[in-house]
């Protein structure tokens, strides 16, 4: 299996969840869409200021994303509405199904 997951949890300062969602649209959401790889971008359901992006893909194709020119701009504008640093964790997949036809494509 050549694949690369990435988990990212990102803590944003109360009430600012959905301003962190409108600069990683205004930012990421063209490149993910283009890109080779499965990206959920999610909100936390438990927790109102905590968001979780998970990413697999092809390693080249992960390291990438944080290699595109708009990226510290994200960086910069989001960082004022985070309460901390982001967390990143990689892990190698053993065992994949495709989420496709569990939540349909989308």
């Amino acid at each position: 299996m050549n694949k690369s997951a990435s988990l990212v949890t990102l803590k944003a300062k109360p009430g600012q969840r959905e301003e962190v969602g409108r600069v990683w649209e205004k930012y990421a959401r063209d490149y993910v869409r283009g890109s080779g790889f499965a990206f959920y971008y999610c909100f936390d359901d438990n927790d109102p200021d905590r968001i979780i992006v998970f990413g697999l893909g092809d390693q080249a194709s992960m390291q990438a994303f944080a290699q595109q020119p708009w990226f510290p701009d994200y960086q910069r504008e989001t960082s004022a509405l985070l309460a901390e640093p982001g967390e990143i964790r990689s892990a190698t997949p053993r065992f994949m199904k495709e989420a496709e036809a569990l939540i349909g494509s989308s």
